[in-house]
C-alpha cells in the first residue's frame, strides 16, 4: 500500500452484494485505513444519498463519514450544473436522492415533460417504469440535454445479477436515437471528483467490473485492482481490451494486505508460452495444488494475462494446460480451452 495514498473503492459487487458485506471486505478496508490510507467509496449506483450509503457501510462495520462517499448522482448533478443555467428545470429519471443532488447545485427537479425541462438526468431506481421513461423520451425529443449517471447494464444483488441503469438508458437510446453524456465510471467525472475530495496524488481504483471500475481507472490514469467478487470473470480478464486491463488482480479485497503479490506483471513461477494462437500453461513445481488453492489458481491466471497482453496477438485467447496442475486452473477458472495435440 505504500505505492498509493488513497483507495477509490466501488461498492456493489466489491464491498457488498445486496445488504450484506462480501466476506473479508470490511476487515481489509479497515486495515488499510488504520495504516493511514484514505478510503473513498465511489459508487455508480445513484439510487441512494451519500448519507444513506455511509449509514449502510457503518452498519457493516466500516469507519467513515458521509464525505467519504461519492456517488454518480453527485457527479451527474455536477456535470449538468456546468452546462445549464442556475434554476433550470431538469427531468429526473431516478430516486429522490438524485433529485436532492440537483437541488444542492441550484437546479429544479421535475417529473414531467410538460414542465419544459432543459435537461434529463437518469440514474438507477428499482421502481423506474414506462411512464417516467416516456416523459424522458418526450423531453429528449424536444432537445433536452441528457446525462446518465452511469450505463452499467447489470447490477450485482444478493439474489444474483439484475438489470442496471444502463439497461434503462438503452431503452431511451432506442426510443430517441440519442446518446447521453455519462457522469459515472468509466467516464472520468465521478472518479475525478473522488480524487479531488480525497486530496490524492496516487490513488488506486478498486472494483469488480472491467468495463466501469478498471476502465475508469484508465480514464484518470490511475492504477487499478480488480476483484473477482462481482461481475467480471477470469475469462473476461484474460480477454480484456487494453483500456480494461487491471494493474492488480485478486480474489477479493483481502489482497490489499499485499498488493505486490497480485500485480499482473509480477513473475510468480508459472510458465506460459504463446503458440499457434493459444496459451500453453505450466505450473511451478513448488505451487500448492491448484485444485484446492484459489490463490494458486489466480497466480496462474495472472501469468496467462501477462503473457497474452504482451504478445500483441489478435482474437480471444484459449489455454492449453501442459500438466495436471495447469489443467486444474483452467477447469476451476472456466477458461476457454485450446485443442490439444
Amino acid at each position: 500500500m505504500t505505492r498509493y495514498d488513497a483507495l477509490l473503492v466501488d461498492l456493489d459487487g466489491t464491498v457488498y452484494a445486496g445488504p450484506d458485506a462480501i466476506p473479508g471486505a470490511v476487515e481489509a478496508l479497515e486495515a488499510a485505513r488504520e495504516r493511514g490510507v484514505a478510503v473513498s467509496y465511489v459508487t455508480n449506483n445513484a439510487s441512494r444519498s451519500p448519507a444513506e450509503v455511509s449509514e449502510h457501510l457503518a452498519r457493516l462495520g466500516l469507519t467513515l463519514t458521509t464525505d467519504d462517499v461519492v456517488t454518480s448522482a453527485q457527479a451527474g448533478a455536477a456535470v449538468l450544473a456546468q452546462q445549464v443555467d442556475s434554476g433550470s428545470k431538469v427531468l429526473v429519471v431516478g430516486t429522490e436522492a438524485l433529485a436532492d443532488e440537483l437541488r444542492q447545485v441550484g437546479l429544479e427537479p421535475v417529473r414531467s415533460a410538460d414542465d419544459q425541462p432543459v435537461a434529463v438526468v437518469q440514474g438507477h431506481n428499482p421502481d423506474t417504469g414506462w411512464r417516467i421513461l416516456a416523459e424522458a423520451s418526450l423531453a429528449l425529443g424536444h432537445g433536452a440535454t441528457w446525462v446518465a449517471c452511469n450505463v452499467d447494464p447489470t447490477l450485482p444483488s444478493d439474489r444474483g445479477i439484475v438489470l442496471g441503469n444502463g439497461s434503462m438508458v438503452a431503452a431511451l437510446r432506442t426510443a430517441t436515437g440519442r446518446e447521453p453524456q455519462v457522469a459515472g465510471k468509466p467516464a472520468a467525472p465521478l472518479l475525478r471528483q473522488a480524487v479531488e475530495r480525497a486530496g490524492a496524488s496516487t490513488p488506486l481504483v478498486v472494483g469488480d467490473r472491467l468495463d466501469t471500475d478498471v476502465a475508469g481507472g484508465h480514464a484518470v490514469e490511475a492504477d487499478t485492482l480488480l476483484v473477482l467478487t462481482g461481475i467480471s470473470t477470469p475469462a473476461d480478464v484474460l480477454d480484456a481490451p487494453t483500456d480494461q486491463r487491471p494493474t492488480h488482480l485478486g480474489a477479493d479485497l483481502g489482497v490489499l494486505a499485499d498488493l505486490d503479490a497480485v500485480r499482473v506483471d509480477a513473475e510468480n513461477g508459472w510458465r506460459v508460452e504463446v503458440a499457434d494462437g493459444a496459451l500453453e500453461l505450466t505450473a511451478p513445481d513448488t505451487d500448492p495444488d491448484p485444485a484446492d488453492d484459489r490463490s494458486a489458481q489466480l497466480a496462474g491466471l495472472r501469468a496467462l494475462c501477462r503473457a497474452w497482453w504482451s504478445s500483441g496477438a489478435d482474437g480471444g485467447p484459449a489455454v492449453r494446460p501442459c500438466d495436471a496442475a495447469a489443467d486444474a486452473v483452467v477447469t476451476a477458472l472456466a477458461l476457454p480451452r485450446a485443442a490439444s495435440g
